[in-house]
């Protein structure tokens, strides 16, 4: 018998109680519980590269944070991509799921899983080739060059095996067990907080040991998602040139405006670390910290968008438009509080935190600069993210990838230059803020528009 054929009722058995859920009761708590529980994977993936930077860190040579400050910027470009192509293997096997077609969905989880390997080899080949001109061009310069250079040539490789583990716990998602994907992130952060320490001090490895704890970090979380996705659900099913020909349409169909929106995100970080950079490599040390905390202080803002999204897309398909205004708004007032108390906590540990990464000087100016005034932008943002959850979800995903692009693409660069001009190296952080002051703005704004309109339209 076909393991996951015992599975299709209980798995559609969930679908209709979310379903159910999200359809009666309190907003808000869907909204707390939904955002809150999808930050946990979300900030222990992001763990990973916190480990990596205390570590190094204690080696006492700013010059390294600085090294990883531009790795990361550049890995983050294929990272995004891979969440892009992620959210394509969600939305195309939990649809099949819910229709009961469980064969399809297997084929999709296989072609899906080698699209993406394909796509990522091909983007880390590209950056390890190419990775003294890319960094130069972000502006490390120097020993600092060499060793980000040194760093990608020996984590980026891994990137095609972290993309499986993405694409296993979008799988694993779409057949409803939040429990394992949500293990298949958090591996990752809970391993590396192991093997850091053991291979960058006591084996004394370094700044090398460091990226070898990236590879075995990623590769255990691809490991792991692939033994739930294939021994536990059976949701691999056999595939020839055929199949793959017919699923790679729907597949681009969904994944190019994915990547499209994520790529903005890294395309912002990127510009923001070449206008740093022109402040020295202390600098970067700095914002390689500032970036690793905001992911930290600020997981549950990130993770709003595909959080609240089955919340809106439910709602809106059973007619309820009252409540998909209702969503909107009190998905809102959520980023405003937590933004709130996670900046009051920022604020009152910035010591502490400066001390525990060894910044000084210009870093120490630059992280402070982000926990006492630039992390109130988070509250912006978190707008942005809503707005791009109900364009998302009410069939107009484009306007997600103008919003993003006009925060990460058109505002950023001037506001941070224009402000570095006048206050130096903590003006690119505030810069920064503008930006997504500006952006989150305009995107509440036209967010609130369309669903109030479409509500009208609707009951017309």
């Amino acid at each position: 018998m076909d393991p996951i054929a015992t599975e299709t009722p209980e798995i559609e058995k969930a679908v209709a109680d979310k379903k159910a859920r999200f359809l009666t009761g309190s907003i808000m708590r869907h909204v707390v519980v939904m955002t809150l529980t999808g930050s946990l994977g979300l900030v222990f993936m992001f763990l990973v590269d916190v480990a990596t930077l205390f570590w190094v860190s204690t080696l006492g040579d700013q010059g390294l944070v600085a090294a990883l400050g531009f790795a990361w910027t550049i890995q983050f470009f294929t990272i995004s991509t891979g969440i892009g192509l992620m959210i394509a293997s969600m939305a195309l096997v939990s649809k099949s799921i819910g229709q009961g077609n469980t064969e399809l969905a297997r084929q999709q989880t296989t072609s899906a899983a080698i699209f993406t390997f394909a796509f990522q080899m091909v983007m880390a080949t590209l950056v390890v080739v190419y990775r003294f001109d890319i960094l130069a061009f972000a502006g490390a310069e120097g020993q600092t060059q060499i060793d980000a250079a040194h760093f990608l040539t020996i984590s980026v490789p891994s990137l095609p095996f972290m993309a499986l583990g993405m694409v296993g716990s979008a799988v694993l998602r779409s057949i409803g067990d939040a429990f394992r994907s949500m293990s298949v992130t958090m591996s990752a952060g809970l391993l590396a907080m192991v093997v850091d320490p053991i291979l960058i001090l006591y084996f004394e490895m370094g700044f090398e040991g460091a990226a070898w704890g990236v590879v075995i970090s990623r590769s255990f979380s691809a490991v792991l998602s692939i033994w739930y996705v294939v021994r536990v659900y059976d949701m691999v099913g056999p595939v020839n040139r055929t199949v793959m020909r017919q699923l790679l349409r729907p597949f681009l169909v969904i994944a190019v405006p994915a990547v499209m929106t994520q790529l903005s995100t890294p395309f912002g970080n990127y510009i923001l670390t070449k206008v740093i950079s022109a402040y020295g490599d202390a600098a970067v040390a700095g914002w390689a910290v500032v970036s690793r905390v905001a992911v930290l202080a600020f997981g549950g803002i990130f993770s709003l968008s595909g959080a609240i999204g089955g919340i809106i897309g439910q709602n809106f398909g059973a007619g309820q438009l009252d409540r998909v205004k209702q969503t909107y708004r009190d998905a809102l007032l959520f980023c405003a509080l937590y933004t709130v108390v996670s900046w009051g906590i920022l604020a009152l540990v910035r010591h502490p935190v400066a001390s525990l990464f060894g910044l000084e000087g210009v870093a120490a100016e630059v992280l402070m600069a982000f926990m006492l005034i630039g992390a109130g932008g988070y509250m912006f943002s978190g707008a942005l993210f809503v707005s791009n959850a109900a364009f998302n979800n009410l069939g107009r995903p484009i306007y997600s990838t103008f919003c993003n692009w006009l925060r990460d693409g058109v505002l950023i660069f001037p506001c941070c230059v224009l402000m570095g001009q006048w206050l130096a190296a903590p003006g690119v952080v505030y810069g920064q803020a503008l930006a997504a002051v500006l952006a989150g703005t305009g995107a509440m704004l036209w967010g609130s528009r369309f669903v109030r309109r479409l509500a009208q339209s609707t009951t017309a």
